[in-house]
């Protein structure tokens, strides 16, 4: 496509996957994050927690001089802390909601709309019903917080049986959540992941037409599956074109195309699109980086 992407969406790239020193809400938070503000090819970045209150005020001010559009990933939070908001101890299921709470907030001061989240553990068949009424019960509280705020909620799928083997999970199953949660709180909406897919046993065009009229955030990344030895074996997010991994540019291409199709882009809003990739052991965050703007740009031109 010759058009730029930038009529389309809101490119970004997740900022503590990206820079892994900073995923557990520590680390030099600020300074990774001035290296995205600097690259003009980003127009959007989505941060994480930070427990300094200094280093939020500072990320703050960096976010709203570099004009980036600001999402919120409180993914890392509930799994660092190995939180669940499905659990079916109430007292746990309870902790978690407070959890993410505390990320609206954080949010909010760094100028986010959106917050995402992942369900908790699949418990198996026999509790998956009950687990799904907790994960909606937690999303409504949320979206409720939320909106208090001006925070939409996003819930983002994960596998089932590969790695984080969360309740949500298949995208129909994620779907019926959303349904559940949208008649309340309309600006609900799902965040489905390029290297999700593979994990979830899905197709692209399977996953995205399934759930196109929930879709709100997309994100661009690879996985390996069939090599239990390798390092990046399960949801470890790569770099594109590493050994064994399931996606490159023509998966790339065919994410861009189908979204084209199902008029998640094309419309009238320019969503948000994000890169998430994580260096290995021995590679580095702005080669990894610089990788993939290169597939992006090589897979657009494709369109």
């Amino acid at each position: 496509m010759q058009e730029s992407w930038h009529r389309y969406l809101r490119l970004g790239i997740v900022h503590f996957m990206a820079f892994p020193s900073v995923l557990r809400g520590e680390g030099p938070f600020v300074d990774t994050l001035r290296q995205i503000a600097r690259d003009e090819f980003f127009t959007a970045v989505e941060t994480g927690w930070v427990h300094s209150d200094a280093e939020r005020a500072a990320a703050a001010a960096l976010l709203r001089e570099s004009h980036l559009s600001v999402g919120f990933g409180a993914q890392s939070a509930l799994l660092v802390t190995k939180s669940n908001l499905n659990a079916l101890d109430e007292g746990e299921r309870k902790k978690a909601v407070a959890l993410v709470q505390q990320c609206i907030d954080q949010a909010a001061q760094l100028g986010a709309r959106r917050v995402a989240v992942l369900s908790g553990p699949y418990p198996g068949p026999s509790d998956e019903a009950r687990a799904v009424r907790l994960l909606v019960e937690s999303l409504l509280d949320l979206c409720a917080y939320g909106r208090g705020r001006g925070i939409g909620i996003t819930l983002e799928t994960f596998d089932r049986t590969i790695e984080k083997k969360a309740l949500a999970g298949p995208t129909r199953l994620c779907v019926s959540v959303s349904e559940a949660v949208r008649r309340d709180f309309p600006d609900f909406g799902l965040m489905l992941d390029l290297s999700h897919i593979p994990l979830l046993a899905e197709g692209i065009r399977e996953c995205l037409t399934v759930g196109r009229e929930h879709l709100v955030h997309a994100h661009i990344g690879n996985c390996v599956m069939r090599d239990r030895a390798h390092p990046a074996y399960g949801d470890q997010h790569p770099r594109f074109g590493i050994e064994g991994g399931e996606n490159d540019t023509p998966q790339v291409v065919e994410f861009l195309r189908v979204l084209f199709d199902i008029g998640f882009l094309g419309g009238t809003e320019r969503p948000f699109l994000s890169f998430e990739v994580k260096p290995l052991a021995g590679e580095t965050s702005e080669g990894v980086i610089a990788g993939t703007k290169r597939v992006f740009a090589e897979a657009w031109a494709q369109l």
